[in-house]
């Protein structure tokens, strides 16, 4: 039970790094900003939704790599709970 408990914690860790680092990247592409002054086309209205779209897929991923560390650590303390 207690090699359970470790794999628990190391899948728990892992899935919370994992979360950081999506959530990292996502936050590290900007838009460009756009002036009053500029026409935009097509090309420039499918870089900004590429963008926005990328952005949303990473954190939709690390949303749910959050969402795996908390049902480890919840399996975690449900395991330790009923081996004592």
């Amino acid at each position: 039970m207690r090699g359970l408990i470790i794999a628990m914690d190391i899948a728990a860790l892992l899935a919370s790094l994992a979360a950081a680092a999506l959530w990292l990247r996502a936050s590290g592409r900007t838009v460009r900003r756009i002036s009053y002054r500029e026409t935009l086309d097509a090309a420039d209205f499918n870089r900004i939704v590429t963008a926005l779209n990328r952005t949303q897929i990473l954190n939709g991923r690390a949303a749910a790599a959050s969402g795996l560390a908390a049902l480890f650590v919840s399996l975690r303390f449900l395991v330790d709970l009923l081996t004592r």
